[in-house]
């Protein structure tokens, strides 16, 4: 058998879809729009079996979810960057990229607006 190198591992969610309450024009505050979050992790892995060594990937989604609940944020960037920062308390996690989709930013005239943040450990 040919030994191998772990370059790296990626564990990613897409299409997430929350609820939030989001926005700072007059007819986005106290009504909650959809988000549409993706997220990538780097995580150094091995070739374990065991849930225990990986990344789960509800967490994820629970972190999107709990941060939605939070109440009113007034930026998509700001969804974003706390859900980068929140994928980072996992100390395993080195790099975090957020990307977030706000469907009805620009509708009818586009299918979404909105923002791709990449945060590094360190």
């Amino acid at each position: 058998m040919t030994q191998t190198t772990l370059i790296t591992s990626k564990v990613f969610v897409t299409g997430v879809q929350v609820q939030a309450e989001i926005g700072v024009y007059r007819h986005e505050i106290g009504r909650v729009q959809p988000l549409v979050v993706d997220v990538e992790l780097d995580i150094p892995t091995d070739a374990s079996d065991r849930l225990a060594d990986t990344f789960n990937y509800e967490a994820i989604l629970k972190a999107a979810q709990d941060l939605a609940a939070q109440g009113h944020v007034d930026l998509v960037e700001t969804f974003a960057h706390r859900l980068a920062e929140r994928c980072l308390a996992d100390p395993r996690v080195t790099r975090a990229r957020v990307r977030i989709e706000k469907p009805l930013a620009l509708a009818p005239h586009a299918v979404a607006a909105g923002v791709e943040i990449v945060l590094r450990r360190g």
